[in-house]
Order: C-alpha cells, then sequence, then structure tokens
C-alpha cells in the first residue's frame, strides 16, 4: 500500500500512539490530532487522507461537532471511538454519517482489520465503472449518486447500501446477510443498524426510495418497477 492516509484523533496521547504504532507496521501513513479543531485545520490541508479515526469526547470540540463539520464538505469514510456503549450515542453517529463505531477498550488488531476493509472496499469501488437501475445511476470510481440526473448526498455507507441492494437487484437479503457484506462479517451490530440506514437511504431517494421493498421478519429487496 502506497502511502494511505489515517487521521487518529484522541485527546489521549497514549491512545494516539497505541493506533498509529499498528497502522504504521501496516503501511499506513498516520496524522494525529489531540483535538476536533485541531483535526479540521489537518483535514482542510490534506486532501488525500483516506480515513479518519474519530474519538467521541474531546475537549474545544467534541467527536459529533467535528464529525458533523467533517460531513459539511466530505463523505471521507469515519471510524467512530467511544467509552460509553450507548445505544443512543451508536444511533446518533450513525444518523451523522458514522462507517464504523467501535467501543473502548478495543483490539487494537480489530481496528485495524475494520480500517483495511472500509478501505478494500473504497478501492474495489474505484475499479468499477457505473451501476445504473430505474433512474438511479451510481458512479462507482467518483462516488456519485444521481437520481433522474439530480446528484444526491450520500455517506459513505449509505453509498455502499445502495450498491449492494442495486447489485443485488430481485434477491431477498436478509438483515444479517447485509450486515455481513456491508458492515463486513466482524461488525457487532444488530436490525436496528440496517433499518436506521435504510430509513435515511429511503428519505434520500425520493420517490425512488419506493424501489426498496421491506420483507417483513426478513429483511429487504430491491426491486425497479
Amino acid at each position: 500500500m502506497d502511502s494511505i492516509k489515517v487521521l487518529m484523533v484522541d485527546d489521549e496521547s497514549r491512545m494516539r500512539k497505541l493506533v498509529k504504532d499498528f497502522l504504521t507496521r501496516e503501511g499506513y501513513m498516520v496524522l494525529e490530532a489531540g483535538d476536533g479543531e485541531q483535526a479540521l485545520d489537518i483535514f482542510m490541508n490534506d486532501k488525500n487522507i483516506s480515513l479518519v479515526i474519530l474519538d467521541v469526547m474531546m475537549p474545544k470540540m467534541d467527536g459529533w461537532e467535528t464529525l458533523k463539520e467533517i460531513r459539511k464538505f466530505s463523505q471521507v469514510p469515519v471510524i467512530m471511538l467511544t467509552a460509553k456503549a450507548d445505544e443512543r450515542d451508536e444511533l446518533q453517529g450513525f444518523d451523522l454519517g458514522v462507517d464504523e463505531y467501535i467501543t473502548k477498550p478495543f483490539s487494537p488488531k480489530i481496528l485495524v482489520a475494520r480500517v483495511a476493509a472500509i478501505l478494500r472496499r473504497t478501492t474495489d469501488a474505484a475499479s468499477d465503472e457505473k451501476l445504473v437501475a430505474g433512474g438511479i445511476e451510481m458512479n462507482l470510481s467518483a462516488h456519485v449518486v444521481t437520481i433522474d440526473g439530480k446528484p444526491v448526498e450520500l455517506s459513505f455507507k449509505e453509498f455502499e447500501l445502495l450498491q449492494y441492494f442495486i447489485t443485488n437487484k430481485g434477491v431477498a437479503l436478509s438483515r444479517e446477510k447485509i450486515l455481513n457484506n456491508v458492515w463486513n462479517y466482524d461488525y457487532f451490530g444488530d436490525a436496528r443498524t440496517i433499518d436506521t440506514h435504510v430509513k435515511k437511504l429511503r428519505s434520500k431517494m425520493g420517490d425512488k426510495g419506493e424501489y426498496i421493498k421491506t420483507i417483513w421478519g426478513m429483511g429487504y429487496k430491491f426491486e425497479v418497477e
């Protein structure tokens, strides 16, 4: 891997060093920030950051506010770190466009695996061209979605979810299968994760959101009428 940049944001220098050591060993270039304000300064001045690891509890600007600012101008993948195992925090994170959510304490090896999985899916998408279905067009390399010619802003995870639906058009997909393929096999989530993302995706798709059919007691199916 050639100097893939990851921004690690945490007010604990020990945590930053731990994550940096593990990621550097795998060939990543790690930039560090001790709070949200510093993170935004670094992010705004470096357009080559491929992924952000963001702690929730920080001085000056917490992780939620930092993420809100990042999402105003970028859909870069974000892994959120938190000391709380609170369902409301997790759902808030997904609403703001978090791609992965890890509760402290965690295994650094698991974090590295999550980083690799997200970046691998990003790279795989960039090697393809376009997906088209019922007025929806996905440019996978540019990470752009248009519906009836109009651009639609999707988070990284919403984009992946729509891509998975279109790729499996007409196939009944269980929530477990969606979790395994979109969030990767070791993601410890449940049905709420899927349902929250589908609800937001449908909303952003307007009338085309009806293409995502609910299969009660099982999951979803993407069908173009």
